[in-house]
């Protein structure tokens, strides 16, 4: 069975890069460090920074590991070269909420960059799914848990 691809922006690649480098070059080293320094304070059966230490490796191994995983399979959206006629993932879009006429914007982005605090939405979630291939001035229904959501897009732009 094929990996399902990690799809990233150019932005969100450059972070998972750069935390990946980050754990290799410096974690790595910090963390080899405390280790040393627990070992160097003899009995290792009751010595709290001795396992402290060692969880903190084995956590930053699997976020290696995890980071790894993404970057082996990412195909990478790139922004400057999005469609902007209709929606898809690497565009910003302005849409309002029908029922409450609330303005709301949001980048659609792959489901492992996806962070809705950061109006960050996945291509994958219902209102990303939905409003992938719509067109400025479209309305678009939702299915949602809280029921079905009215929005009418009223913009689309690149991202930068």
């Amino acid at each position: 069975m094929e990996e399902k691809k990690n799809i990233l922006t150019y932005e969100g690649l450059k972070k998972y890069e750069d935390e990946l480098h980050d754990l290799k070059v410096v974690k790595r080293q910090e963390v080899a460090q405390k280790i040393k320094e627990a070992r160097e304070q003899g009995d290792l059966s009751e010595n709290a920074e001795y396992d402290a230490a060692k969880d903190e490796q084995r956590d930053i191994e699997a976020r290696i590991e995890e980071l790894e995983k993404i970057l082996k399979n990412v195909e990478v959206v790139v922004e400057d070269e999005v469609d902007l006629d209709k929606i898809n993932i690497g565009c910003c879009v302005k849409i309002r909420d029908i029922e409450y006429n609330e303005d709301l914007e949001y980048k659609i982005v792959g489901s492992t960059e996806a962070n809705s605090l950061k109006g960050k939405i996945s291509n994958e979630s219902p209102v990303g799914k939905a409003l992938i291939g719509c067109k400025t001035g479209d309305i678009v229904e939702v299915e949602t848990q809280a029921g079905t959501l009215k929005y009418q897009v009223l913009e689309i732009q690149r991202s930068n």
